[in-house]
C-alpha cells in the first residue's frame, strides 16, 4: 500500500484523511457500525499522549481511579439539562443474564452522574476536599455520522472530576486544567490552539460554563481539541454532595469536569499531515528515528550492519528507534513507507557514509533535499536531539502561520459568509442566541470559542449591528 499514491489534500481532504489513517495503520473499521479498531501504531501514539498528560495531571495533584461503565438510567435523569443533552446519544442496556433488568443501564457517555453519586458517599466535611480524580476510560455515544478518531460510537479518553469547597477554587481548577491541555498541545503536539469560553448554546449539558481549546485543521475547519467545565453546584444538588464547612454549616460542593480524547489524534493528523502522509510531532511519535541500512550486496551489508547496530544501541538509550533491515524491499520503498507513517527523522547508513564518518539524515517535516543533512557519527546523540527539537519548532511555526493566514476580521456579515467557506472569522458578537443560530443556519459556521485574550474596546455585532463587548471565532467544524 505504501507505494500507492495518496489522494492529495487539495483533491479531497476527507478522502486523504481516511486513506492516511488506514494506510499508516493507525486504525481500521470495526464490524460494529461506527466503531473503530485502534491498531498498534495508533495505540502507541495514544499511549505517548496519555503519558504526557498523566504526568501533568499528577504534577497538579490529581490521582487516577476507575468507575463503572454502566450507569443507572435514574442517575442521568437527576440532572435535567444533562439528560436532555445526552439522550439522543445514549446506548441503553435493558437485558442482562437473559433477564429484563429492573432498571435500564446506560453505557457510559460521560461519568459526572456516577462519580457525583460516589462523591456524595465520600464527602462529609471540608477536610475531605478538594477531591481531584481522573480516569482513563472508554465511552459510548451513539453518533449517526462517524469518522475514524474524529467521531466514533466508542472512543477513548480521560475525564477528570473534581469537587471543591468554594466556587473560586472550582473555577480556578477549570481554568488550570485547560492551561494543562493548552500547554500539552503546544509543547508536545506542536498544535497551535486557542483557548476560550464556549457560548451558552455550545456549552456542555449541565455545566454553568464550558471552556475549550480550538485548533485549525489543514482544510481550515475547526476542531474542538479539549474541554473543561465549571459545573457550579448543579451536580452537587442533583446528587446531594454536601459537606460541613469550618463553621459547621452544611454546604453543597462545587464541581468540575474536563476531558481529552482520541479525537486529538485526528487533530495531529489533520494539522501536520501532507500529501505524503502523516507528519508526527517528535515528542509523541511512536518511532522518533528510523535507521535504514543502505547495502547493495553481502559485502556492503557486512560493512554497514555493525555500524547500524552500534548506532541503534547508542540512540536507543535516548530515543524511540526502529531499524528497518527488511531485505525484500528497496530503500526507496522504505523511505516512502516511513514518510507515510510520519516518522520525524530518518537516518541512512551506507558504505560511503561510513567512510566519511557520517550518516545521512532526512527530516519528515521538510521532504526532499531541503530536509537532508549529514550528521557526524561521533556526535550523533546530541545532533539527533537538536534536530528533533528543530523539527518540533518548525512544525509548530508552520501550523501557526497557516492558521493565522486563514483567520479573518470581516467588515460586515456578507464578508463573514464568504470567509467562513475557507477560514475562520474573528468578529464582534452581541451574545444573542438568535444571532448565533441565524449565522449557523445561514453559513454552517458555529461559535467556536470566545478567547480569553480579547481586543480592547467594543464593537458592533457582525450580524445585528448592536453593541458588542466580545469577539468570537466563527468557523465550520468537525
Amino acid at each position: 500500500m505504501a507505494d500507492e499514491k495518496l489522494t492529495t489534500q487539495a483533491e479531497n481532504f476527507s478522502e486523504w484523511y481516511n486513506q492516511v489513517v488506514l494506510r499508516a495503520e493507525m486504525a481500521d473499521y470495526s464490524p460494529v457500525r461506527g466503531c473503530m479498531v485502534v491498531r498498534p501504531y495508533g495505540w502507541a501514539l495514544w499511549e505517548n499522549i496519555q503519558q504526557s498528560l498523566d504526568r501533568r495531571f499528577k504534577a497538579t495533584g490529581h490521582v487516577n481511579a476507575a468507575f463503572p461503565m454502566f450507569i443507572p438510567m435514574s442517575f442521568l435523569e437527576k440532572e435535567k439539562e444533562h439528560v436532555e443533552g445526552f439522550s439522543p446519544e445514549l446506548a441503553i442496556v435493558t437485558h442482562g443474564g437473559g433477564q429484563k433488568l429492573e432498571e435500564p443501564l446506560v453505557v457510559r457517555p460521560t461519568s459526572e452522574t456516577i462519580i457525583g453519586y460516589m462523591y456524595s458517599q465520600w464527602i462529609k466535611s471540608y477536610r475531605d476536599l478538594p477531591i481531584l480524580i481522573n480516569q482513563w476510560a472508554n465511552v459510548v455515544r451513539w453518533e449517526m455520522r462517524t469518522r475514524l478518531f474524529l467521531r466514533t460510537l466508542e472512543f477513548y479518553w480521560q475525564e477528570g472530576h473534581t469537587a471543591h469547597a468554594t466556587e473560586a477554587e472550582a473555577r480556578e481548577e477549570t481554568r488550570r486544567m485547560m492551561d494543562q491541555y493548552t500547554n500539552f498541545a503546544i509543547e508536545d503536539a506542536a498544535v497551535p490552539v486557542i483557548p476560550g469560553r464556549k457560548s451558552e448554546t455550545e456549552k456542555f449539558a449541565g455545566a454553568v460554563q464550558s471552556i475549550s481549546m480550538e485548533a485549525m485543521m489543514g482544510d481550515t475547519k475547526a476542531l474542538q481539541a479539549g474541554t473543561s467545565h465549571f459545573l457550579g453546584q448543579n451536580f452537587a444538588k442533583a446528587f446531594d454532595i454536601k459537606f460541613l464547612d469550618q463553621n459547621n454549616v452544611l454546604q453543597y460542593a462545587w464541581t468540575t469536569s474536563w476531558g481529552f480524547s482520541t479525537r486529538f489524534i485526528g487533530a495531529i493528523i489533520m494539522t501536520h499531515g501532507d500529501d505524503h502522509g502523516l507528519v508526527l510531532p517528535p515528542k509523541l511519535a511512536p518511532i522518533q528515528v528510523v535507521i535504514v541500512p543502505i547495502a547493495r550486496n553481502d559485502a556492503d551489508r557486512s560493512t554497514v550492519m555493525p555500524v547500524v547496530e552500534r548506532v541503534a544501541s547508542e540512540l536507543g538509550a535516548n530515543f524511540r528507534i526502529k531499524v528497518d533491515d527488511r531485505s525484500e524491499v528497496t530503500p526507496g520503498f522504505k523511505f516512502n513507507d516511513w514518510e507515510l507513517r510520519g516518522v520525524p527523522l530518518r537516518l541512512e547508513i551506507g558504505p560511503k557514509d561510513i567512510e566519511k564518518g557520517v550518516v545521512t539524515a532526512a527530516r519528515r517535516d521538510k521532504p526532499g533535499r531541503e530536509g537532508k543533512s549529514t550528521l557526524a557519527l561521533d556526535q550523533l546523540t546530541a545532533q539527533v536531539a537538536e534536530l528533533l527539537t528543530e523539527i518540533h519548532a518548525s512544525m509548530y511555526d508552520k501550523a501557526e502561520a497557516f492558521r493565522d493566514a486563514h483567520i479573518y476580521d470581516p467588515k460586515n456579515y456578507d464578508e463573514l459568509k464568504e470567509v467562513v467557506q475557507n477560514g475562520w472569522a474573528f468578529s464582534w458578537w452581541c451574545g444573542s442566541k438568535e444571532c448565533e443560530a441565524r449565522i449557523k443556519e445561514e453559513t454552517k459556521a458555529t461559535t467556536r470559542c470566545i478567547p480569553f485574550n480579547q481586543p480592547d474596546g467594543e464593537g458592533r455585532c457582525i450580524y445585528c449591528g448592536q453593541p458588542a463587548s466580545e469577539k468570537v471565532y466563527f468557523a465550520r467544524a468537525y
